[in-house]
């Protein structure tokens, strides 16, 4: 994130090196603790930034004098599926200048507040395809200069006609989210970002990182990714439906799920409504079996698959699987039709079977990757969602097989 600093060639103020201030995470994460009890992360360490939950707090903060800052350009590598997040943010006098690097609509985005300008650009390419890319931000006169890859992707002029002073005061830095109310953005978005960053250099500063959760604990960043969301048994994700903004449900919903089913464990999917579970999909590994629980039908069948589709009509509910679809129906009798209310007021769980309130109940989490969760054909988002902490919203890890004992494991 920035700071404020002295006044350093060319004279555009600390904003523009607020800019290069931030930028930096290499491998190896020592962690230790400060005399507040605070854990503690050299700045040349991997950082996976996927661990906060609806929240724009960072998940790291460092804070540094101005007058210890000897270059004005940082850099480091970044990789993510997610298309929309913070990556880092840095002020100076607490807040009264800030910038913030994100990515939006998977572009990178910069955002600058400096002598009562609010400025905001976006350009250059796609971040979010699970690449490691190399970042620069450095300065350029008036000009702030984020490079990708060894490219230039986006430039942002500033000039104030206020007369610069030398700056001195601390600079503050921060991995993953803001400082400041997100109500000062220029453009909103959603803070959480599922990615990492690596090997960097924070405009040559040794202050170490603060992690800002005492109780949390560094996610690792795998060294092979795939697109998708990763549930690791011990936590799972909650929608109100109404929110999905389902349309025509009379024609039927559909709702389709892709992964490795044959090899997830737990409960895949459960659907809530009118106070009692409307339907739960689990998946059972040991035995290779998928249950869908429908009222007080229950089918089973082989989980052998990589593509479960449910439909459920006003009468009858649906369910297909696989490249050559197996096809069951229950239709329902006379009065007991598919209460459309759950399409206003119900709640959509993936990864556990939901009880009362948004607790889980009766049922194991979730241990698998789905690839995609499409409802009426749009891709559900778990930054959306009240999810656990230990769910991953864009990233999973790969499926390889051990060679000691022959089964296959995320890795």
């Amino acid at each position: 994130m920035t700071g404020s600093f002295r006044k350093i060639a060319g004279g555009s103020g600390c904003v523009a090196v607020l800019a290069a201030c931030l930028v930096a995470v290499a491998t190896g994460a020592e962690v230790q603790r400060n005399g507040r009890g605070k854990t503690m992360i050299p700045g040349n360490s991997t950082i996976n930034l996927g661990q906060q939950t609806n929240s724009w707090r960072p998940l790291v903060k460092t804070t540094a004098n101005l007058t210890d800052v000897r270059s004005i350009k940082s850099t480091f590598e970044f990789r993510t599926f997610d298309p929309e997040g913070v990556v880092f943010y840095g002020d100076n006098h607490s807040g009264e200048e800030w910038f913030v690097l994100a990515l939006h609509g998977g572009v990178p985005e910069m955002q600058i507040y400096k002598a009562d300008m609010l400025i905001s650009s976006s350009g250059g390419p796609r971040l979010d395809d699970g690449l490691w890319h190399l970042m620069e931000v450095s300065t350029e006169g008036k000009f702030v200069l984020l490079e990708v890859d060894g490219s230039k992707a986006l430039m942002v002029g500033l000039h104030s006609q206020k007369v610069e002073e030398v700056i001195t005061g601390q600079l503050r830095l921060a991995l993953g989210g803001i400082l400041i109310d997100s109500s000062k953005l220029l453009v909103p978005f959603r803070p959480e970002m599922d990615g990492c960053v690596r090997a960097g250099s924070w405009l040559d500063l040794t202050t170490p990182w603060e992690m800002e959760d005492d109780g949390a604990e560094l996610r690792p960043c795998l060294e092979t990714i795939q697109r998708g969301s990763y549930f690791p048994g011990s936590g799972f994700a909650v929608f109100n439906i109404s929110a999905l903004s389902i349309e025509a449900p009379e024609s039927g919903v559909k709702i389709v799920l892709e992964g490795e089913f044959g090899q997830m464990d737990g409960t895949v999917l459960s659907i809530r409504g009118g106070g009692a579970l409307v339907l739960g999909v689990d998946i059972d590994k040991n035995s290779q079996t998928m249950l869908l629980t429908f009222g007080n039908t229950v089918f089973s069948t082989a989980s052998n698959t990589k593509k479960i589709m449910l439909m459920y009509h006003k009468q009858s509910i649906h369910l297909s699987y696989g490249e050559e679809p197996f096809e069951y129906q229950q239709n329902l009798t006379e009065g007991k039709n598919l209460d459309q209310s759950i399409w206003r007021e119900g709640r959509l769980a993936i990864g556990g079977l939901l009880g009362e309130g948004e607790d889980a109940v009766g049922s194991n989490f979730l241990v698998g990757c789905l690839k995609k969760i499409l409802v009426q054909g749009k891709q559900l988002d778990m930054d959306l969602s009240a999810k656990d902490a230990s769910v991953w919203s864009h990233t999973c890890p790969v499926l390889q097989r051990e060679r000691d004992n022959g089964r296959d494991q995320w890795v």
